[in-house]
């Protein structure tokens, strides 16, 4: 079991799903701290299925069939134990982050275009974050938890913003990439 299954696992907790859903909820929800290729959350629930954990059944809506997964209770059993464990420690895929690490190989208008992006993603993200606090929870029993998660993704953002701005700022000053020398005022 990956943390993907555990997680895909804690949604059916909260009602059942076709992979479709799933792959919804993934995006609005855990994608912000928990990306994953689409085609890999539509394989999983297969695996849960086979693992015990949970069940599936074919409906139809329409002439259109459709399969939806439902956690068993050796699912709910897996998935609390699994929440006792202690976490693996954060890791964090960042591109940007590389193209900043490697800048000197660069120049400072890319370096300077990296940091810009960063910033606007940040603030697009936010914007993005602020709007879903502000709109209706889908599951209004798991707010609290919810708000715990939103709450740590919207402090980095800002964070991320912050940073980026007295990036820019440091790099404006600098020389070259390869050569941080103040540029002479």
């Amino acid at each position: 079991m990956t943390t993907t299954s555990y997680a895909l696992l804690g949604l059916l907790a909260l009602q059942p799903w076709t992979t479709y859903e799933l792959a919804q909820q993934v995006r609005r929800s855990l994608s912000w701290f928990w990306p994953r290729t689409e085609r890999k959350l539509y394989d999983e629930p297969k695996r849960l299925v086979a693992a015990g954990y949970a069940t599936a059944r074919e409906e139809f809506t329409g002439r259109r069939k459709r399969t939806v997964y439902e956690i068993t209770p050796a699912g709910r059993a897996a998935l609390r134990a699994w929440l006792a464990e202690p976490s693996a420690p954060p890791s964090r895929e960042d591109e940007a982050m590389v193209r900043v690490f490697f800048a000197d190989g660069g120049d400072l208008d890319a370096l300077r275009a990296t940091l810009a992006a960063m910033e606007e993603g940040a603030r697009g993200r936010l914007a993005q974050l602020t709007a879903m606090e502000q709109g209706a929870y889908p599951f209004p029993q798991r707010r609290h938890i919810s708000e715990l998660a939103m709450r740590l993704q919207q402090d980095q953002e800002r964070t991320t913003i912050t940073w980026a701005a007295w990036a820019r700022a440091e790099v404006d000053g600098w020389h070259a990439t390869d050569d941080p020398r103040r540029v002479p005022q």
